[in-house]
């Protein structure tokens, strides 16, 4: 475990000192429909989005689009991101359909409407587009890797990936094929495919910046933590310049979001630095 991983989990227990020390006045806004109405009852019910935001005077905030986990099959946007609030940027937190109601393309479908309602809509909170962070666990991290490398979700919007988001933050995600859309395939669980529907896939030297994050190699599910090796390893092979990996030591699968929270939390904090000096610099010199 290196000295970083150590700093931040040892972190965790002051966790209400480090959160203290960033406390600001939030506004929620609940139930935000990110698709426009249809008459899919259990479509409307679902595409709905909440944004917890800055109140105070502060503008030009950044914020982190959080996708949750559940295999593609549950889960829900109310659980999983509450130790990302309270510090300086905004999180928007998605629901979407899920299997077997829908299927797996309609599932990043919906991320992608989802992502590209906040890419429009950011700005009349007081957040900076330019400034957006994908992030989410398990399913949810799938949904962030597919987003982020296979343009063709967000082209309807006119959306490039590349230039908009400032980067991907995959916690534990498949970057095989998902199992769930093996399932549709009528795969089992345990055999691995990658296809256009898988991360790995799409790895390019080109895509944002990406801090992969896993849980301890032996309590991940399903050969988790290798494959987001693998997954990493391909980011170097292309050459790409700025892709991490972090692997937890003793935190299972869902444990990890805990440790993962800080490791996004500080990933944020320090872009904003940098783009506060870069700024600082260029006044300098003018």
């Amino acid at each position: 475990m290196n000295k970083l991983v150590f700093a931040l989990l040892f972190a965790l227990l002051f966790w209400e000192d480090i959160y203290a020390q960033v406390k600001a006045e939030y506004v929620k806004e609940s139930n935000v429909a990110y698709r426009k109405p249809t008459s899919d009852k259990y479509m409307d019910s679902t595409c709905l989005l909440d944004i917890i935001y800055p109140s105070n005077e502060k503008k030009g905030f950044s914020t982190l689009i959080w996708f949750h986990g559940g295999s593609l099959k549950g889960g829900s946007r109310h659980k999983g991101y509450q130790e990302l609030l309270d510090q300086g940027f905004a999180v928007v937190t998605v629901d979407y359909r899920l299997s077997p109601k829908a299927t797996v393309v309609q599932c990043l479908e919906d991320a992608a409407a989802a992502t590209a309602w906040v890419v429009e809509n950011i700005s009349r909170y007081g957040g900076n587009p330019k400034q957006l962070f994908l992030g989410g666990h398990s399913a949810g991290g799938y949904l962030v890797s597919m987003l982020g490398l296979d343009k063709r979700w967000l082209a309807p919007y006119h959306i490039d990936p590349d230039t908009t988001f400032a980067a991907l933050i995959p916690y534990s995600g498949q970057s095989i094929t998902h199992f769930t859309r093996r399932a549709e395939l009528d795969m089992p669980r345990t055999q691995p495919l990658i296809d256009d529907m898988s991360p790995l896939y799409h790895v390019r030297k080109d895509c944002p910046p990406i801090m992969i994050l896993s849980g301890d190699r032996e309590l991940e599910m399903l050969g988790r933590y290798e494959e987001n090796a693998y997954f990493w390893r391909m980011f170097q092979v292309v050459g790409h310049p700025n892709a991490k990996i972090y692997e937890f030591d003793s935190f299972s699968h869902g444990a990890m979001q805990k440790p993962g929270h800080l490791f996004t939390i500080k990933y944020i904090h320090d872009f904003e630095k940098k783009l506060k000096d870069s700024k600082r610099q260029k006044e300098v010199s003018e």
